[in-house]
């Protein structure tokens, strides 16, 4: 039986700004298919770690491989998203004057100004595939409602969606359910679990909650290393992990 190879490989990963490292010598593998989380206390370098991967920061040391042989350490942001890696930060960018149809509409079409994008006359294909994609994130109700009249958790919904238009292989996704309801907080791990039929999901994740209720994986990050990865029993129940939050000022409910 052969063995899946790694989507993402991340060996010895640092970045350092102003002789500080936020991220120290980091590994990171991440596999076809998986919904990682990547928790830790504030200033583990979790979002910068993101941010490495997908190329708006660049490292200092260590190499960065994607879908086994491209080497992506050096490369620019849009070079990065051309190769199938999309981020999504925490507060959603969208086009509130557009419909939500409209927004996904615009999506697919990034190498065109938004006018004649949405001037353009769209194909069957296409017109299909954004209707999959509101049906995916729950807003085909929503369609032709400006997307600055949606609730919060419906434009991270909604900027999701566009990201998936792009058919990205990974997707890293920087605190999701933040300010969110607790019924738009399942309703995300639920979408994350879906999408993750097709993609690989990388989430960092402040909500232990969440985390423990759709983490299949999860890596701990502290002072910019990896500290332990496993389940998140196994994560739950590492003497030094525990250590960690309580000396951030977290209770003892924060991991476990």
């Amino acid at each position: 039986m052969t063995t899946a190879a790694p989507i993402l490989s991340c060996e010895n990963v640092t970045v350092a700004f102003d002789g500080f490292k936020a991220v120290n010598g980091m590994d990171l593998k991440l596999m076809p298919g998986e919904l990682r989380f990547l928790i830790g206390p504030n200033g583990a370098g979790k979002t910068t770690m993101l941010d490495v991967i997908c190329g708006k920061v660049k490292p200092s040391a260590g190499v960065l491989r994607f879908m086994e042989d491209v080497d992506i350490s050096r490369k620019k942001e849009y070079e990065i998203a051309e190769l199938g890696i999309g981020r999504k930060f925490q507060a959603p960018s969208i086009f509130v004057g557009l419909t939500v149809y409209e927004n996904l509409e615009l999506s697919m079409s990034q190498n065109r100004g938004v006018w004649a994008t949405l001037r353009a006359t769209i194909s069957k294909t296409d017109h299909m595939r954004i209707m999959r994609q509101l049906d995916m994130i729950g807003l085909t109700h929503r369609a032709h409602v400006a997307a600055g009249g949606l609730s919060h958790g419906e434009k991270q919904w909604l900027e999701i969606g566009m990201m998936l238009m792009q058919e990205p292989t990974l997707l890293l996704l920087d605190e999701p359910v933040a300010g969110m309801t607790d019924t738009e907080t399942e309703k995300t791990g639920e979408l994350l679990q879906e999408i993750t039929k097709q993609r690989t999901v990388v989430v960092v994740e402040h909500d232990m909650e969440f985390v423990r209720s759709y983490a299949t994986k999860v890596t701990v990050m502290h002072e910019g290393k990896l500290l332990k990865e496993g389940t998140m029993l196994e994560v739950q129940s590492d003497a030094v992990v525990s250590e960690v939050y309580l000396g951030h000022g977290r209770d003892a409910s924060a991991v476990s």
